[in-house]
């Protein structure tokens, strides 16, 4: 039997309207619990090589890949996609963890 993977949601967030992003968190984050997602890191980041990122890093962390995607696809998560572009600059990247 295969292993178990991690998933993990990065991203980059500039905040550009700090109210409107105060709504999306709101009603995003709570999207997560049912997939088994939850944040383990929102910071900002202490670069060490190549361009500094605008903004914090956030890092959620699910139980697989699926969950991952299940989730960003979601009834719940999806209305707020188009809140969060609206209220921040960012980049956004699902990727597998290792066993």
């Amino acid at each position: 039997m295969a292993e178990k993977r991690p998933a993990y949601v990065i991203a980059e967030v500039e905040i550009t309207d700090p109210a409107a992003f105060q709504d999306y968190v709101a009603q995003a984050v709570p999207t997560l619990a049912p997939y088994g997602g939850r944040i383990i890191a929102n910071n900002p980041p202490d670069p060490k090589e190549g361009a500094r990122p605008a903004g914090n890093i956030l890092i959620a962390m699910f139980d697989s890949l699926e969950d991952a995607q299940k989730w960003y696809h979601s009834a719940a998560y999806t209305p707020t996609i188009k809140m969060r572009q609206r209220a921040a600059n960012t980049r956004l990247f699902i990727v597998e963890g290792v066993p």
